[in-house]
């Protein structure tokens, strides 16, 4: 059964989908932006605050269905510039535990919604 998941602890989508689906034990996350949950607005900063917040985000989500950063088995990193992929990678890092770390891909694009300089995408599953 399709369950549509949304929490007020990350943004609000800003179209048509919804923050989340979980089907059976897999959670699928739409792409997060670095959106205030509060204020709907991007926040300000460098490429490393945009990742912060997009993790917080992707947190925020995970927790409302009592997921950690542990469930998660596969992220899409979308950046718009690849000369911003180490920085990303350090704060993505942060959140991973490198021996059980998702699998992954990065691709730059020439845009994101809200002009922000990152997007990230997750799909996890409950561990028994």
């Amino acid at each position: 059964m399709k369950k549509i998941i949304n929490t007020t602890n990350a943004p609000a989508p800003v179209g048509p989908y919804n923050q989340a689906i979980l089907i059976d034990d897999t959670l699928y996350i739409s792409g997060q932006i670095a959106l205030d949950a509060v204020s709907m607005k991007m926040i300000e900063g460098s490429i490393e605050e945009e990742a912060k917040k997009v993790m917080q985000n992707i947190k925020a989500i995970l927790q409302e269905v009592d997921f950690s950063f542990e469930n998660i088995i596969k992220t899409t990193i979308f950046i718009t510039d690849m000369n911003n992929f180490s920085r990303v990678n350090t704060i993505y890092g942060e959140y991973f535990d490198n021996k059980t770390a998702p699998a992954r891909e990065t691709v730059e694009v020439s845009a994101l919604p809200k002009n922000a300089k990152i997007e990230i995408s997750v799909i996890a599953k409950k561990i028994y």
